[in-house]
């Protein structure tokens, strides 16, 4: 694929096959999303790639704490809930999806174990989980620049047929994380996202989730009319 080809065409996977994903290939996937810009060369992300038994230890932990009432303990700053269009947009988002999913508003066994998916790492074979230095959690650049490595990231592995989903609720019982990823201290915890090879039979995979329109999003100054 091209790069066209690629931001075009890909889209959050959320159902996954139960086939394991090669470590060379992730390692190529990685190599490429590594090639992102930093602030002044930083570089401050770490990428700790989880499968098998740990990834089925943090899926159990996730469910069984959040099942329990446990307080969501994510490490990075989350700023106050969604309001006006963007909490539009969030709403129109799970519109989207439930609608694909069959599952109805007052289904509400069906809504919770959709919620639940997240905290499985939406049952993926994989699960990579993004960090960045302690040392750099007071630069807003720090997390802009895991953001971009992110992204490539999951546009790489889309371009060799592996699809992704880039969440917060995989890492919202950090504890459990750290424990089972083996992840240091000096590390923080900022996002985790699950990797492997799409379930074509999964109604969710086939959501194009919709997009604002550039006019709305962007200004040119200085350009002749």
């Amino acid at each position: 694929m091209n790069y066209d080809e690629v931001v075009l065409g890909r889209r959050s996977i959320r159902g996954y096959l139960d086939k394991p994903v090669p470590r060379e290939l992730i390692e190529e996937i990685l190599t490429l999303a590594m090639r992102s810009p930093s602030s002044m060369n930083t570089q401050p992300w770490h990428f700790h790639v989880i499968t098998g038994e740990p990834l089925d230890r943090i899926r159990r932990g996730n469910t069984e704490n959040i099942l329990a009432g446990v307080p969501d303990s994510r490490e990075f700053r989350r700023g106050h809930p969604f309001e006006g269009v963007h909490r539009e947009r969030q709403v129109g988002c799970a519109i989207q999806l439930f609608e694909a999913m069959g599952i109805a508003r007052d289904d509400k066994e069906r809504r919770q174990d959709w919620v639940l998916r997240g905290f499985r790492q939406f049952d993926a074979p994989v699960c990579v989980i993004i960090t960045y230095d302690r040392e750099l959690a007071d630069s807003d650049d720090t997390a802009f620049d895991c953001g971009a490595a992110t992204t490539a990231l999951v546009n790489a592995a889309w371009s060799r047929g592996l699809g992704c989903v880039i969440n917060s609720q995989g890492i919202m019982q950090s504890p459990v994380v750290r424990e089972h990823a083996s992840i240091p201290d000096d590390q923080v915890i900022l996002k985790a996202v699950a990797l492997g090879w799409p379930d074509p039979d999964f109604p969710a995979n086939e959501v194009y989730i919709t997009r604002k329109p550039l006019e709305e999003a962007a200004r040119f100054v200085g350009f002749d009319d």
